[in-house]
């Protein structure tokens, strides 16, 4: 394994991010169920937060891949969002999100929504610079 390959791996590890949230009437649409706008930026906050993580630089987001919705988040669920860093290039990071519901009252969870978050890491000048400065590609 590189020096490069081993600080991905090292970095990878620290960066994963675990967000818990309470699905209540303010994030739910008129089926008592969460936005799916509020789903998306709660996945591109906690993104965000482990592409930052990971490279401790100025990022962008540049686009999300496909996410895929497989149930509805009832009103009175637990929600918890895993961000995890699954690709990264030379300037640019991939963060794979998952979405978990489980019931306030029910034991055991289920994956309600995944998705990917590419982001690039940007200098004062909005310019693209390294995500690994030290270790070349």
């Amino acid at each position: 394994m590189t020096p490069r390959e081993q600080e991905i791996q090292r970095r990878t590890q620290l960066s994963e991010t675990r967000v818990t949230k309470a699905v209540f009437p303010p994030t739910t649409n008129h089926h008592n169920t969460l936005f799916g706008g509020t789903a998306l930026a709660w996945m591109d906050e906690v993104s965000f937060i482990a592409a930052t993580r990971f490279c401790r630089l100025p990022l962008v987001t540049v686009s999300s891949d496909r996410i895929d919705f497989k149930h509805a988040i009832p009103a009175g669920s637990i929600v918890e969002l895993i961000g995890r860093v699954v690709k990264v290039g030379n300037t640019s990071l991939k963060v794979e999100v998952e979405v978990f519901v489980e019931g306030l009252y029910q034991e055991g969870r289920e994956r309600a929504i995944s998705g990917s978050f590419s982001f690039v890491a940007v200098d004062e000048q909005q310019k693209p610079v390294p995500v690994l400065p030290g270790f070349a590609q």
